[in-house]
């Protein structure tokens, strides 16, 4: 099996000497509910450290959160949704996902269920069948399939549960020994032409034509929200990059953060230490 080794990073975009603002990269993110409200803003903070701009759209009752945000990460613009298209258009990326609710109004507790996150990601990839979509998450788990495969660029981002309730898998996987796991990985990239991110304590990468395997990340990585500073580091990457790429790299990075952060705090971190770490490691490996 071929492992994701730190040379893959040699390979991806560096911003040019004389670049200007907005040549290297703008994502839009589209995600946050009033249940879930920090996961989009983990993929926002970490994509703000890799492109240029980030274009952020969220519930109304975030507006708070948001204002306070603004104190601390200024390298966003706050989109309403009734404006996202707009931005959309303008974007390199599109995150969909982090944060948006799924369930029924009783779940959530709040005026946001589900159903309002199934509309609104059938809509944005149906518009938009051309953009990077990197699918994250709420909006993956109400996605159906014949959606993802009328998309020829996409990044899904499934743990083993996500991964089931897409491809209606009946079987318990669990029980798969790794090799059969990551081949039912790639036939299911090569079936609906995508990439798909299959996270766990081994990542498994597969697009059409090949499969990686990611063997950085630790324990302490298994809390709330990593997998949000995951998203938004493949969105970043993704910008300027082939997805692919983008794919193998943001989980290759996101892991060798989280063994950084290990050795000197064992799996006493969390996904906001992730995300400051990131730019670090990102550091490292240009040097």
């Amino acid at each position: 099996m071929k492992v994701v080794g730190k040379e893959i990073f040699d390979r991806l975009y560096k911003p040019a000497k004389g670049s200007h603002k907005g040549q290297n990269g703008k994502l839009t993110i589209i995600g946050g509910s009033k249940l879930f409200h920090g996961a989009s803003l983990w993929a926002l903070k970490t994509a703000s450290r890799v492109v240029d701009m980030v274009f952020y759209s969220t519930v109304s009752e975030n507006e708070q959160l948001i204002k306070r945000l603004k104190s601390e990460v200024y390298d966003f613009i706050c989109v309403p949704r009734n404006k996202v298209e707009e931005y959309i258009e303008q974007s390199d990326a599109v995150l969909i996902g982090p944060g948006l609710v799924r369930g029924s109004k009783k779940y959530t507790g709040t005026r946001e269920s589900g159903d309002d996150t199934k509309k609104l990601t059938k809509k944005l990839l149906e518009k938009f069948p051309d953009k990077k979509w990197i699918i994250d998450a709420g909006s993956l788990q109400v996605m159906n399939q014949k959606s993802l495969k009328s998309l020829p660029r996409a990044i899904i981002t499934p743990h083993i549960k996500e991964f089931k309730k897409l491809f209606k898998l009946k079987f318990p996987i669990s029980n798969f020994q790794f090799p059969k796991l990551k081949n039912l990985v790639f036939e299911k990239a090569k079936e609906f032409g995508c990439i798909i991110v299959l996270k766990g304590p081994t990542d498994i990468i597969c697009s059409p034509k090949c499969c990686l395997i990611n063997q950085t990340g630790n324990k302490g990585m298994t809390k709330g929200g990593t997998g949000d500073v995951l998203a938004g580091l493949i969105s970043g990457l993704a910008c300027k990059n082939d997805l692919f790429l983008a794919a193998s790299a943001g989980v290759y990075i996101n892991g060798l953060a989280g063994d950084e952060l290990y050795k000197r705090v064992g799996s006493y971190f969390n996904a906001s230490d992730l995300c400051d770490q990131i730019p670090m490691i990102m550091g490292k490996l240009i040097r």
